[in-house]
């Protein structure tokens, strides 16, 4: 019988005191991102700018298989925590870790045949083909730490030391733009310049957060003392984990899938569309990861509640990170509005990249505003390691994305693929919003 321990008050500021600095975290990335896509877009190539948008996209299509190294490590705390479990759920970080390495080794070895396979769904042009190959071909040799990154991410957020994970996010793309600048700009290091300036910034952030792990216990030898062989090799849990992993991992590469079937089709329309529409889907990422902070407090709250069989709260967490969902999917959507003409304007010289990315700006960004169910709910799901609904709901989800992007891109191009895309986002809330109904009672015994 699970432990049943005193409800627990969930208020507005307990929300914000995780997604705050998580949403600082995350936000950095896509910045990142639009520094890089800025420093080669400013060079005035389109066919560079097409060949690192297509590189880092056959990078993040393959790494975000395993983003289930945060998301599962995170649910898997947030309850070890709510259940006062000891070892602050070091074991789940360790198990996590030693995947990371064996995925992110295997990576590069593998690389050749990805980059192959990659260029043959993404079909970049000849002109972005050598810059393409050269980004992906150096940005591989950072995907053991990154992953490490996502195990260590989700271990501190899983603990709702959001300030941390804050810090770490802060490190890696921090780095990564002050690197791309100076490599770019001073050192003529071109597309090159911006890969290493991410795989530097990746492997900074994991060496400095392991040694954050080692230190929350006090040293490596405190730290052992935590460590049970028996715990940590339990065929239970690590069990728990695959099963987890998969479902998260098919999650991920079905969300992947359905941006990269997107961007496929741009891609042929031509290099001058496929460059005006990156533009946009960073404002879509950007939003994404201020709506990522969100549901990184109700993974970590609801885990919590869920681990201390606390319904109560539960609900309450769910409420709270909904409503400031909302709030700020309609503030990022008037500030796209009025903002990202100027947004980009200053990201590309390219008078024709301009022009076009304006043409659809006000439909690419209203998914700032449809999109907060999907992420909240998301959230909400892994924190509950509910890993296989997590999986049907993105698999029906993408389902109902393709057929309406099919029907939507034929008659209307590629507004029909943006309104195709708030179909997806709406379609995930639905279904979570009556799975998650459905789970409520074996949640809470």
């Amino acid at each position: 019988m699970q432990k049943i321990h005193k409800t627990t008050q969930v208020r507005h500021k307990d929300v914000m005191a995780i997604a705050l600095p998580a949403t600082i975290a995350f936000i950095t990335e896509p910045l990142a991102g639009l520094v890089d896509l800025t420093v080669i877009g400013r060079l005035g190539d389109a066919g560079l700018l097409a060949g690192v948008v297509l590189g880092g996209l056959a990078f993040s299509v393959f790494i975000s298989l395993a983003f289930f190294l945060r998301l599962g490590t995170a649910g898997l705390t947030a309850q070890a925590i709510g259940a006062r479990e000891k070892g602050d759920g070091l074991s789940h970080f360790i198990r996590a870790a030693m995947l990371a390495l064996l995925l992110g080794f295997l990576m590069i070895i593998l690389m050749k045949p990805i980059e192959w396979f990659s260029a043959l769904l993404l079909v970049p042009s000849e002109n972005a083909y050598a810059s393409y190959a050269t980004y992906f071909n150096i940005r591989v040799f950072s995907a053991p730490f990154t992953l490490i990154n996502f195990a260590l991410l989700g271990w501190f957020y899983g603990r709702a030391e959001a300030t941390t994970g804050m810090l770490l996010q802060l490190l890696i793309h921090g780095v990564n733009i002050i690197l791309s600048i100076l490599l770019v700009y001073i050192f003529n290091m071109g597309v090159m310049g911006v890969a290493i300036a991410t795989l530097i910034g990746q492997a900074l952030a994991a060496i400095v957060g392991v040694y954050l792990v080692i230190h929350h216990f006090n040293g490596w030898q405190k730290t052992k003392s935590f460590i049970n062989k028996n715990e940590l090799f339990d065929m239970k849990a690590i069990k728990r984990l695959f099963s987890l992993s998969r479902d998260l991992m098919i999650r991920s590469a079905v969300l992947m899938f359905t941006f990269a079937w997107f961007t496929a089709q741009v891609s042929r329309m031509g290099d001058v569309t496929l460059a005006a529409n990156e533009l946009l889907l960073y404002f879509l990422l950007i939003s994404a990861y201020f709506l990522d902070g969100q549901a990184q407090a109700a993974e970590a709250l609801c885990g919590r509640a869920i681990g201390a069989n606390d319904k109560q709260s539960f609900v309450q967490s769910l409420k709270l990170t909904l409503f400031w969902g909302f709030l700020i999917g309609f503030l990022l959507f008037i500030f796209w509005v009025f903002a990202g003409g100027y947004l980009i304007d200053f990201m590309s010289t390219n008078e024709e990249i301009r022009e076009k990315a304006k043409l659809y700006l006000i439909i690419a960004a209203l998914t700032s505003f449809t999109g907060v169910g999907a992420f909240v709910l998301d959230g909400v799901m892994a924190g509950a390691t509910l890993g296989s609904t997590i999986r049907n709901g993105m698999v029906a989800s993408a389902a109902i994305y393709l057929v309406f992007a099919i029907i939507l891109q034929k008659f209307f191009g590629l507004n029909g693929l943006w309104i195709a895309m708030h179909v997806f986002f709406i379609a995930r809330t639905i279904i979570f919003a009556f799975a998650l109904r459905g789970k409520m009672a074996s949640l809470f015994k």
